[in-house]
């Protein structure tokens, strides 16, 4: 049974019995990235009470979007296959709340899993299917990640490893993505520092990574 009853008939109301809860889709977000511990679900959502998430998933559970897949002798989350149909609806809302994305609160963070569900959200594979085969070692606050581009492909996974161009930014990479800054100003106004590799490769990453405001 859904944790909430809107009295309404209907697939929009449907979903959102599913899936409108507090930090329900934000599981799913994660979730998305791959499978989870609890511990790591948990230490990618900081701020969510235990008994809270212990809720969610048993309710995203009940509703069939998510299973749990014994590894070994240890528990993983993972989405259903229902589940994994909301990957297009999720990556269509990161865009939709991009445009307002507006300046970081002081408690907001990023986490490697939100992260790599933004350069989902903003890649285009149009574009990155004329430019050659690229790497980035991109760190972006906390959130150290390897994204290799090749054709229409996008892998982005934790961790470094051997890029062509390695950058650090902070939450100002916005601006980078949505085109407000050009990739030489990014560079000289200090909101991207180029750590390795040729600085004109960050025009091709803000060619690959673009999202409109």
């Amino acid at each position: 049974m859904a944790a909430r009853d809107y009295g309404q008939y209907g697939g929009i109301t449907q979903a959102l019995e599913l899936i409108g809860e507090r930090w329900a889709l934000l599981i799913v977000r994660d979730l998305l990235v791959g499978p989870r511990r609890y511990g790591e679900l948990a230490a990618g959502l900081p701020r969510i009470p235990s008994n809270i998430l212990a809720a969610r998933l048993k309710e995203l559970q009940a509703a069939g979007v998510i299973r749990r897949a014994p590894r070994s002798r240890i528990i993983l989350y993972e989405l259903t296959p229902y589940g994994r149909e909301l990957e297009p609806i999720v990556l269509a809302l990161g865009a939709w709340g991009f445009k307002t994305l507006g300046e970081p609160r002081a408690e907001q963070v990023i986490t490697p899993d939100s992260m790599t569900m933004d350069l989902r959200t903003a890649f285009q594979p149009t574009v990155a299917a004329d430019l050659p085969a690229t790497a980035y070692s991109a760190r972006v606050g906390p959130a150290e990640l390897f994204v290799r581009v090749d054709g229409t492909a996008l892998e982005v996974k934790r961790g470094a490893g051997a890029a062509d161009l390695a950058f650090a930014a902070g939450a100002d990479i916005r601006r980078l993505i949505s085109g407000e800054l050009e990739p030489a100003q990014a560079i000289d106004t200090g909101v991207v520092e180029v750590l390795h590799g040729p600085r004109d490769l960050l025009g091709r990453f803000a060619r690959t990574f673009h999202l409109a405001a």
